[in-house]
């Protein structure tokens, strides 16, 4: 089968080795996700903004795949301060409430960047009807 990626210039694509996304028939894997541009942090210290960005830059790659959020079937959160879930999931519910895909919040040790808050992937199935 072919695969498309998705490359979104991201510091550490190139160095580890992995694409944004890929999308294999129609299932498409987006790869952790978390709120940087240009190199930079987005939104630091606000989880909200940080989710808010992650899902725009999701939906960016999935767009870009034949893809829509209401495609996503499930949405892995992984955050470094767990009391910050109502932030995260605000943002989220903006993004999924009418698609409610199976979701996970799990609290880590840290991210890549310490300034990061939370890593997002996402898992979708396209219905090519």
């Amino acid at each position: 089968m072919q695969r498309q990626k998705v490359l979104t210039g991201a510091p550490w694509e190139t160095v580890v080795g992995y694409c944004r996304a890929i999308r294999v028939g129609t299932r498409i894997e987006v790869a952790g996700t978390t709120a940087v541009q240009d190199g930079e942090v987005v939104g630091v210290g606000d989880a909200y903004k940080q989710t808010q960005f992650i899902l725009q830059t999701i939906e960016g790659a999935l767009q870009e795949l034949g893809a829509k959020m209401s495609d996503v079937i499930r949405t892995r959160m992984f955050v470094t301060d767990i009391s910050k879930w109502e932030e995260i999931g605000k943002a989220h519910g903006e993004f999924f409430r009418e698609i409610q895909p199976v979701a996970s919040m799990i609290e880590v040790k840290g991210l890549i960047d310490p300034d990061l808050l939370i890593e997002i992937e996402v898992d979708a199935i396209v219905n090519d009807e």
